[in-house]
């Protein structure tokens, strides 16, 4: 499950580096943004639960 945080995080970085710098793609600066936040809504949700459980 960390494994897909840190690829929705990349992601999000990626589109949003992109949208930044090419012009006329600021929807994806957008997509990126939107991503990254519901990345960190999941990664808190699972922390506040203990989601962490091993056994």
């Amino acid at each position: 499950m960390m494994a897909l945080l840190l690829f929705l995080i990349l992601v999000a970085v990626v589109l949003g580096i992109a949208g930044a710098v090419i012009e006329g793609l600021l929807y994806l600066l957008v997509i990126g943004v939107v991503v990254f936040v519901c990345a960190l809504a999941y990664t808190a949700l699972r922390f506040r639960r203990g989601g962490s459980r091993h056994g």
